[in-house]
């Protein structure tokens, strides 16, 4: 058995080189569509002025004397700049006080004991797909707790890691109310909606409906795929010694000194960040940006307070329960216990760190080159010049939103692109922009989690490495998520269908039909 292993450790490509020659791949690609002055033109909607603006983008070759000195002058800040690398380190110290203190252990324990595995599967997927109002946060945070949660659990830390991952990625976009980036979109939709009807409203609670029973749908979907198909393809963890973890039937006196005590410490932290970002509170609301005029963008806009310090306020949370809970406890004893722990979660990351740094460069260059842009404005221009319409439409829009995402996942940056021509060709065929809107965000969900392009898939490819002893590559980690992806895309195909043939309403004053 070690030699087979050894053998398929060979033959397996590391995530890095994965990475690395994806890198070499956009290089030569960029260069060869340079050659033949690969251009389009595209038809976008000025938010200022209103009007529609012609945009063109060509491809900046990284093939070339300019290319390779844009490569060596900004890798460096490209990855210092790196978004997952900076949350993934904080998330970290915070969740590792939590964990080393016990309290994440205790929670988990209480979570868990009653409770059986397929509801505990299915509370976390609805808990993934909910907070990803929060933004890419939810992925630094929930992927790390569902590796401990599995493994507290006495279940292997892998399945808890493609679930938590299947659950944020393939439920990307699917939001009781807005997020900061739906808001964005909106704001696009109604502009564009706008040359074909002055002055279009969409609600802040147009897609309730549908947001609703799409998340329980697909927080059904993550549990059976998970139960069904994950574990039984991952298989049983291997325990080290170090990692054994001693069996419980009740908490001691101490756990629940320290648990009651790190309770009132997060109820008084989080009343105190409640009482701050409720609009015009006596005393309070401080935190958010009142220029604004939807509460989530007073809440995540660019210039609110809440927004610029939120990474900080979710994982001083962790860090004041862990501190609380063992002091409590008495697993924190004096000031060197605490600082140890604050600092022990990052020991032995430093292949984590290089994998972001490969992952870093090869988005950074795919970005540069504008080759994502390009495939976008093209399909734009395919949809104005086909003339669809009804389901032929919606099936174009729907496969288009699918591809881009590999190439370009920012659904702001794409919609920004496609929504100037989508949005007025829907319109004039009878489909709302709302409803135009939901068809892009679901098409573009089924790709989220498979593209490595998406700056926090890699941070997905390392938490399975970090866990598997064996090593999982890129095409590994992405056919765990295949089977999600298939189940939402049938889920997505029927509620759009649903929805379009019976025009019932998705939210609150909006329907798919004009």
């Amino acid at each position: 058995m070690k030699k087979i292993s050894q053998i398929g450790n060979k033959v397996l490509l590391h995530p890095m080189m994965s990475f690395l020659i994806m890198t070499g791949i956009v290089i030569i690609l960029s260069g060869i569509l340079d050659a033949f002055g690969a251009s389009i033109t595209y038809n976008s909607i000025n938010t200022r002025t209103g009007n529609f603006e012609s945009t063109l983008i060509t491809v900046e070759s990284l093939f070339s004397l300019s290319g390779m000195k844009y490569i060596f002058s900004n890798t460096v800040s490209n990855f210092v700049g790196f978004a997952p690398l900076s949350m993934l380190l904080i998330s970290l110290i915070g969740i590792g006080i939590a964990n080393k203190s016990g309290f994440l252990d205790t929670c988990f324990f209480l979570f868990t004991k009653k409770l059986p595995k397929t509801i505990v599967t299915f509370i976390f997927a609805f808990a993934c797909i909910f907070f990803g109002i929060t933004g890419d946060l939810v992925f630094v945070v929930f992927i790390p707790l569902a590796a401990l949660l599995y493994k507290y659990g006495k279940r292997n830390p892998l399945v808890g890691i493609v679930t938590a991952f299947a659950a944020m990625s393939f439920g990307f976009g699917t939001n009781i109310v807005f997020s900061a980036a739906d808001s964005e979109m909106v704001n696009m939709t109604m502009n564009a909606a706008s040359m074909i009807t002055k002055n279009y409203v969409i609600g802040t609670k147009s897609y309730l409906f549908v947001m609703i029973f799409a998340m329980i749908i697909e927080a059904v979907i993550v549990t059976y795929v998970s139960e069904i198909f994950t574990v039984p393809q991952i298989g049983k963890y291997e325990v080290d010694e170090e990692e054994i973890i001693v069996d419980k039937e009740k908490l001691t006196k101490r756990e629940k000194r320290g648990l009651i005590i790190a309770g009132v410490g997060a109820f008084i932290y989080l009343l105190f960040f409640i009482w701050n970002i409720i609009p015009h509170a006596p005393l309070g609301g401080a935190l958010l940006d009142y220029s604004q005029a939807r509460y989530i963008d007073k809440l995540f806009g660019v210039d609110s307070f809440f927004n610029h310090g939120f990474v900080f306020v979710i994982i001083f949370f962790f860090v004041l329960c862990g501190l609380l809970y063992g002091l409590g406890a008495k697993t924190i004893t004096n000031h060197r216990d605490f600082c140890n722990a604050l600092s022990e979660s990052l020991d032995g990351i430093g292949k984590v760190i290089v994998l972001l740094l490969c992952s870093s460069i090869f988005i950074s260059l795919l970005k540069y080159t504008n080759i994502g842009s390009l495939v976008t404005a093209l399909f734009a221009n395919l949809v104005d010049k086909l003339n669809l319409s009804g389901i032929a439409l919606i099936l174009l829009l729907f496969i288009i939103s699918i591809i881009t995402t590999w190439i370009l996942p920012s659904t702001v940056n794409r919609w920004q692109i496609l929504s100037g021509t989508v949005v007025p060709a829907f319109m004039n065929a009878g489909i709302t922009p709302e409803f135009t809107q939901l068809i892009f965000t679901a098409g573009s969900s089924i790709m989220y989690g498979l593209t490595p392009t998406m700056a926090y898939f890699v941070i997905y490819i390392a938490f399975l490495e970090k866990y598997d002893k064996n090593g999982i590559g890129i095409v590994k980690g992405t056919r765990y998520l295949l089977p999600y992806s298939i189940f939402m895309l049938v889920m997505w195909i029927v509620l759009i269908m649903f929805w379009y043939f019976t025009g019932l309403p998705m939210g609150i004053e909006s329907s798919p039909i004009i």
